[in-house]
């Protein structure tokens, strides 16, 4: 096996980024879902509660990491940090994100 998940461009937070953030900040225990995904809409509230997501995700499963480093995944790649959370909220407890 790859893997590779065959149906990686079908995840839901590619197509619908905004419940995918609701449910990591909901995951996270920063918001409710519903919150989270209209959050998403506001422009730079988003962006703050986005770094408090990753943050409270990484203190949750004992990630390392700093505010830069959330930083630059959701500046460079937004739906991929958003798809990442979402996987690592899956995950059992103590796993790691992956890092590419």
């Amino acid at each position: 096996s790859s893997g590779i998940n065959a149906e990686w461009p079908l995840r839901p937070g590619w197509i619908v980024p905004c419940v995918t953030f609701g449910q990591n900040a909901e995951a996270a225990g920063v918001s409710s879902c519903i919150v989270g995904a209209l959050l998403f809409f506001i422009p730079l509230v988003n962006l703050f509660c986005w770094v408090k997501i990753r943050g409270a995700i990484r203190e949750k499963y004992s990630i390392e990491g700093s505010l830069i480093n959330d930083l630059f995944a959701i500046c460079c790649c937004g739906l991929c940090a958003i798809v990442q959370e979402a996987q690592q909220c899956k995950n059992s407890p103590g796993a790691a994100m992956a890092r590419s």
